[in-house]
């Protein structure tokens, strides 16, 4: 016996929308805590983490919405079009994440296991006194540097190397983070509107490209 349900409010789908975006904001925010041996991981570590949840709990709404009953509103193909397309946009980067925390680990000399296991030694370590960073530190901090090194078994060269890697892949997934939160922010002000305004256009007011991009390929599909 099939039920019959009533379709979601333009503000119930606004807040499916925000409540995506927020779920992405958390990623930025999560802590992982970090063992010495792997202290340049820092940076990456609570994205690492966090990402794969968040990734599944947009998975379960976009099932969950794909459960009722096809939505013949551009609000509710616009809500989702946005989840799929804010689904697919954040499994990409945490790809890409993985991928640069994989190559990471690779030049640090050890594998790519998952956050919090036993560090693998990264070879013999190399005298601080020979092999120096050519960054400019104060004396504390080529302290700190060199005893954050010594812990992960590595010249006070590599470190700076993978920890500056490490900092390069978290400002990418903090930017991309970022973005989708942002487009999802957009499309919940769009669902708000009237649906008569939701245009697929490029003109200003229009909807994100890649609600346009889905939009456009649902209609062709229908």
């Amino acid at each position: 016996m099939t039920t019959s349900r009533t379709p979601s409010s333009r503000a119930e789908l606004a807040d499916l929308l925000t409540g995506a975006a927020h779920s992405i904001s958390s990623i930025l925010t999560t802590e992982f805590p970090t063992p010495a041996a792997r202290s340049y991981l820092h940076p990456v570590l609570g994205p690492l983490t966090a990402g794969p949840q968040v990734v599944k709990e947009l998975a379960r709404g976009l099932e969950d919405f794909l459960d009722e009953p096809m939505p013949d509103t551009r609000a509710g193909l616009l809500t989702l079009a946005s989840q799929a397309a804010a689904l697919g946009w954040l499994t990409e980067s945490l790809y890409e994440l993985a991928d640069a925390v994989d190559r990471i680990c690779t030049q640090a000399g050890i594998p790519a296991e998952a956050p919090g296991s036993s560090p693998v030694p990264g070879g013999s370590r190399r005298d601080d006194d020979v092999e120096e960073p050519t960054f400019e530190f104060s004396g504390l901090e080529l302290v700190a540097l060199r005893a954050a090194a010594r812990a992960a078994g590595l010249s006070s060269v590599k470190y700076v190397e993978v920890l500056s890697q490490s900092l390069l892949a978290a400002v990418g997934i903090a930017e991309a983070c970022t973005d989708i939160a942002g487009y999802l922010t957009d499309a919940a002000a769009h669902v708000l509107d009237d649906p008569g305004s939701l245009r697929i256009d490029e003109q200003p007011g229009s909807l994100p490209a890649q609600a346009r991009t889905l939009l456009a390929r649902i209609g062709t599909a229908s």
